[in-house]
């Protein structure tokens, strides 16, 4: 092999290692993105109300018992912390490990979880484990149904949709009162439209997207599940009429296992009064 070319393979071979490092560190480099949704809705007693927001995780591990991700959770002081779907993945699942979060998660405050599309890509046995050990481990686990969430002793509506009726959003969104802020977990963000039209659904908390997975400079995501390429709805707050939907960019990978220019995302949502 002539030098000219030995040097040009040294050279290929240092750069795929640096990318190869470059991939693994910032797919476990963990990062808040905090937003404000202010409103007149809620009173002074729900002011600073902060909501956690965890979405696709996807078996992923950070660190023993989630260490990292859980010290990085208790630094914000939650009021609630939010699952919004893929807890666990169909394609590598582990069950021990998915439930290893919200074992966590529930010391720190209370705990609320809707399904996601890969929870039903797992066997049924599967499913409901997962389900049903999330709720003995003392989160709550909302399947077309409303919760109150109190503080100083006023509160607000918190409503969980279960992966499979997004398609048919409206018939299976409980009825909700125009008068009470109204919260709602829904795992896929394509649906954005039907959540606005809905009518009193003032903020939505979504995932899914995965932030596009590999995000370009001046152009955003690339590619989304259920929206392809070139994604609309991939990350941050958007508004729709009188609904705002905040999207997580999520912490694991599926299909894809790296991303790029993306790093895992915790979501933090602060109420505040207008």
């Amino acid at each position: 092999m002539k030098k000219s070319s030995k040097k040009k393979l040294i050279i290929y071979a240092a750069v795929i290692a640096v990318l190869a490092v470059f991939c693994i560190w910032q797919n476990n480099m963990l990062t808040v993105s905090e937003y404000s949704y202010k409103t007149d809705k809620i009173e002074a007693e729900l002011d600073g109300f902060k909501i956690v927001h965890i979405s696709d995780l996807h078996n992923k591990s950070f660190g023993k018992n989630q260490k990292r991700l859980m010290e990085k959770i208790k630094k914000l002081s939650p009021d609630i912390i939010v699952i919004t779907g893929d807890i666990a993945d169909s394609n590598h699942t582990d069950i021990p490990k998915a439930l290893e979060f919200v074992e966590e998660s529930v010391k720190i405050a209370k705990t609320y979880y809707i399904t996601g599309n890969h929870e039903y890509w797992l066997d049924d046995s599967e499913f409901a484990e997962i389900t049903e050990s999330i709720e003995n481990l003392g989160a709550v686990y909302l399947s077309d149904e409303t919760v109150n969430v109190a503080k100083n002793g006023k509160s607000f509506a918190l409503t969980g949709v279960d992966d499979l009726s997004l398609v048919n959003f409206s018939d299976h969104c409980p009825k909700l009162d125009g008068d009470t802020l109204n919260v709602v977990l829904a795992h896929e963000p394509q649906f954005f439209a039907d959540y606005s039209f809905h009518g009193n659904v003032d903020l939505v908390l979504s995932g899914h997207a995965h932030g596009g997975q590999f995000i370009l400079p001046f152009i955003g995501g690339v590619v989304a599940p259920d929206q392809g390429f070139f994604p609309e709805y991939t990350e941050g707050m958007h508004k729709m009429g009188n609904t705002s939907m905040i999207i997580s960019r999520g912490l694991g990978n599926s299909v894809i296992p790296v991303r790029l220019f993306n790093y895992p995302e915790i979501v933090c949502v602060t109420l505040e009064k207008e």
